[in-house]
């Protein structure tokens, strides 16, 4: 066994330890597989599966649903651009079009230095200063790509 594999083994086992009592576990447990991982390995799902009673088709299924788990790490930066109709309306396009080339990756990727991930997201509450994106998870209103870059150049991904 690698230590990858067992530090996978010993955070889903301190998962389920944790809330496997409790109604409906599932989400709970790999909100702090993640927590723990940085994200929800393919290994770990047949461990929450035997640990849950479930088939592995059903945790694959709940990682798979929710945009908010990953079965990657994301990158050093993690850029979420809201794509909704209210920062759609305030040149989102124009926004998630600078974001893909300033940061030189696509939607739902990580670059391959492991620098930056982009995903998009549909509506992060901030309509009124639209468009928006989150910045490893701050939240940031009025967004173009003078943010971009200056979040960049930041975080040292350009």
């Amino acid at each position: 066994m690698t230590a990858e594999s067992a530090k996978i083994q010993n955070c889903v086992r301190a998962a389920l330890a944790q809330f496997a009592n409790q109604p409906g576990p599932l989400i709970e447990i790999l909100h702090a597989v993640q927590n723990e991982l940085g994200c929800v390995p393919a290994e770990a799902v047949p461990l929450i599966a035997d640990g849950l009673n479930l088939s592995r088709a059903e945790v694959h299924g709940v990682v798979s649903f929710y945009h908010h788990f990953r079965d990657k790490p994301v990158g050093r930066l993690h850029v979420q651009i809201c794509r909704a109709e209210a920062c759609r309306s305030m040149d989102g396009e124009g926004v998630a079009r600078s974001a893909c080339e300033q940061f030189r990756v696509e939607f739902g990727e990580t670059r391959a230095d492991g620098a930056v991930t982009l995903d998009e997201v549909y509506c992060l509450g901030l309509c009124a200063c639209a468009p928006s994106a989150m910045f490893n998870g701050e939240p940031v209103g009025n967004v173009n790509a003078e943010t971009l870059e200056f979040m960049a150049r930041q975080h040292k991904v350009i």
